[in-house]
This record gives structure tokens, sequence and C-alpha cells, in this order.
């Protein structure tokens, strides 16, 4: 009786090497490309008038996007 009482606890499956190893490398690539050549864009594409304000505002909405887009890994 007290076996039939017992309840069996699974363990949760260790998740694949792909998604331990892989996927963490590949995100962090990609996020770092990103936001290196969007920021290195906005200073070669910069004009007179907007100083230090464009490669900012580059660099902030290419770690937003790319914190939203890669979030998930």
């Amino acid at each position: 009786q007290d076996m039939l009482d017992m309840e069996v606890k699974s363990q949760p499956s260790r998740p694949h090497w792909y998604e331990r190893h892989v996927q963490p490398c590949v995100a962090e690539l990609l996020g770092s490309a990103l936001f290196i050549f969007l920021g290195c864009l906005s200073v070669v594409e910069d004009s007179g008038g907007t100083g230090r304000l464009q490669p900012a505002l580059a660099h902030g909405l290419a770690l937003g996007v790319t914190v939203a887009v890669l979030g998930d890994i």
C-alpha cells in the first residue's frame, strides 16, 4: 500500500547539447555582429547636425532589437 501512495517524480530532461552550447554562441555572434555593424554604420553615415545622438540611438535600437529577437535563447 505504501508503494501505491508514493508519487513518482520524473527527472526533468537535460537540454540537448545544441541548446546548451551552440545556440548561446550563435546568439552572441549574431547579437554582437548586429550591434557592431549598426553602430559603426551610424557613425559612418553621420550627418553633420546630429553629433553624438545618432550613434547613441543606433546602438540603443540595435541592442533593443537584439534582445527582442534573441531574448528567448
